[in-house]
């Protein structure tokens, strides 16, 4: 006896159907919806990773170059020299590595203490909450340029209210930013007076969203203020510190216009407050070394491409 196999495809469902030769094949809304999400967003992605693409390749070919007192003068390949006079530069380069790390760890681990401080206090609705909340924003309104002139008009220390408001509580007179040893504290206090508040909006953000049955079983347990906010807040509020660490740390890496507002050229007359971004700034437009400026552009730039990814990383291992 001859059994006749069915094909699978006329059971339980007819076969598709195909289009006739020579016909293209329908295009389902999904296929064109996509299609025309890309075309829509070509442009805004190709002019973005222009202006992304273009000067860092520029830059780049500039750091393999001698080029000194114009960048379109004919300039000839020097390879890594440009990397390898700035590596061992222990006069200005690497000094301004160690005030670019010191500014950047003291006012983002003030910011974020002060930060994750005052959105706990804001936590709770309380009378009066929506004009705190005003005044904190403030100092987010002015640009840094004119805060470091305003601080400049306080800190002066012939004529600034802070030393006045220090002499009364028997403190001698400072120099603030007129002093080699205080420029760099002093530019930190001022970056943690501007940025705090946005650190407090970050977290308050975070904190807004916690759940509160953690915090509530652990009050029934007879846990404290102290125990419920290290045991449990803080543990659910990891991701959003190390995010609020990675876009405050890298901002900070980059300032530029506070210091070079408040000490100038150089970061001051011995170069006190002289940060790696200064330090560009200064053989660009004052040395006109373009190439070595290049050189440690692209050096700082893969310097805070390595922070990101690291402060990344961590933060992927405490969300898994």
């Amino acid at each position: 006896m001859t059994t006749t196999t069915t094909p699978r495809a006329a059971v339980g469902a007819a076969p598709r159907s195909r289009p006739p030769a020579g016909e293209k094949p329908l295009v389902t809304f999904e296929q064109a919806n996509r299609r025309l999400k890309w075309a829509l967003l070509a442009p805004a992605l190709g002019f973005v990773g222009l202006m992304i693409v273009f000067p860092l390749a520029f830059t780049i070919n500039l750091s393999l170059t001698d080029a000194f007192g114009a960048v379109n003068a004919g300039n000839a390949y020097v390879g890594l020299q440009n990397f390898a006079d700035a590596l061992t530069d222990t006069r200005r380069f690497w000094p301004a590595v160690g005030r670019t790390v010191t500014f950047t760890l003291g006012a983002v681990v003030l910011e974020t203490v002060l930060g994750l401080a005052l959105a706990m206090l804001l936590r709770k609705a309380f009378r009066g909450m929506e004009i705190v909340r005003t005044i904190l924003m403030v100092p987010l309104l002015a640009t840094p340029v004119a805060i470091g002139i305003l601080w400049m008009l306080i800190l002066d220390p012939t004529n600034g209210i802070a030393n006045h408001l220090l002499g009364f509580v028997g403190i001698p007179p400072q120099e603030f930013l007129g002093s080699v040893s205080q420029s760099l504290p002093t530019l930190m206090l001022i970056d943690v007076w501007q940025w705090t508040p946005m650190m407090t909006v970050l977290l308050l953000a975070g904190l807004t969203t916690l759940p509160e049955e953690p915090e509530e079983a652990a009050r029934v347990d007879g846990a404290n203020v102290w125990q419920r906010f290290v045991h449990i807040i803080l543990p659910m509020l990891r991701t959003t510190i190390l995010t609020a660490l990675v876009l405050r740390g890298v901002d900070a890496l980059k300032t530029f216009d506070l210091i070079y507002a408040t000490k100038g050229p150089g970061g001051g007359s011995d170069f006190e407050a002289e940060t790696l971004n200064v330090y560009a700034y200064g053989l660009t437009f004052d040395y006109q070394e373009y190439g070595l400026a290049s050189a440690v552009l692209v050096l700082f730039t893969l310097f805070i491409v390595a922070i990101v990814v690291v402060l990344r990383r961590r933060t992927e291992r405490s969300a898994s």
